[in-house]
């Protein structure tokens, strides 16, 4: 006996909605496409037809919403995030990239874009997942951009994002004393770091549960890894490189502040598609 689709669709929406998943419906019609090999749109279209799920599909299913339904989060389950115009591998062990930090990477893009060199080099510390990195390495073919990251979870999963991407090269190991052979010569240095204060606990399940505590948290203040990037981005770039960083909305004026006293100039603030304070920029005299 087969489930219709949209019968399936309404019961997924309604238990991920009593289990106060943020967007009930959008994860529900993602679930269903994961399980049927079909895009959003594909489910839509397939829920007009009247198409139904077989029992299989519906036993799957049913196992997904309940895990979702727990806020594991919808990238676990589906096992992968978009990021800009990729579709990255993630799950346990690495932060899940968000949408606002597709608005940080412009910044690293626009500066590498905007070098005055043949094949600018870019610097993701913190890469995480490698979304930014990869996206720099994409959307800038003719740079050359390394990535560094600590965690050897997280790592594992950069690799797997960055695998044959010839212009790229990912270190595991330490920001504070990564890639010195790169000293003076970086033209943008990228970083979302952690930058949790240690005592303000995510809300979300999603967050609090799943993502990596080494990509949450960032000391007493949250800038503990902020002041890192910041002597580290100074010996990688040359005069006049551009560093960039994202950051929670109230850390502006703190980042600006601890940016000028390292001798960053022209600090700035920047924000996301929600009018939110979301990456501060700054040239290194």
């Amino acid at each position: 006996m087969s489930l219709p689709l949209a019968d399936a669709l309404r019961r997924a929406v309604t238990t991920l909605g009593d289990a106060g998943v943020p967007d009930p419906a959008v994860d529900a019609e993602l679930l269903i496409g994961h399980v049927l090999g079909l895009g959003r749109g594909g489910v839509q279209a397939a829920t007009i037809r009247g198409d139904a799920l077989t029992d299989e599909d519906e036993t799957a299913l049913a196992a997904l919403v309940a895990r979702r339904a727990a806020r594991e989060p919808l990238q676990h389950l589906t096992g992968t995030a978009p990021f800009r115009h990729l579709e990255l591998a993630v799950g346990p062990g690495v932060f899940v990239p968000r949408p606002e930090t597709e608005i940080v990477a412009q910044f690293a893009i626009d500066a590498l874009l905007a070098a005055a060199t043949p094949a600018p080099i870019g610097v993701d510390l913190c890469t995480g997942s490698g979304a930014i990195a990869l996206a720099l390495a994409t959307e800038v073919p003719h740079a050359r951009v390394h990535a560094v990251e600590l965690s050897p979870e997280a790592h594992a999963w950069a690799l797997r994002n960055t695998a044959g991407q010839e212009n790229l090269s990912l270190v595991l190991g330490d920001l504070a004393d990564a890639l010195p052979e790169l000293d003076g010569t970086v033209d943008v240095v990228i970083s979302n770091p952690p930058y949790v204060p240690d005592d303000a606990i995510p809300r979300d399940p999603e967050v609090r549960l799943h993502d990596p505590a080494l990509a949450l948290y960032g000391g007493a203040d949250g800038l503990d890894v902020v002041r890192a990037i910041s002597q580290r981005a100074w010996a990688l770039l040359h005069p006049g490189g551009t560093l960039v960083l994202e950051h929670a909305e109230v850390q502006g004026a703190a980042i600006r502040e601890l940016l000028a006293q390292d001798g960053w100039h022209a600090a700035a603030t920047h924000r996301d598609l929600t009018h939110r304070d979301r990456a501060t920029t700054a040239l290194r005299p």
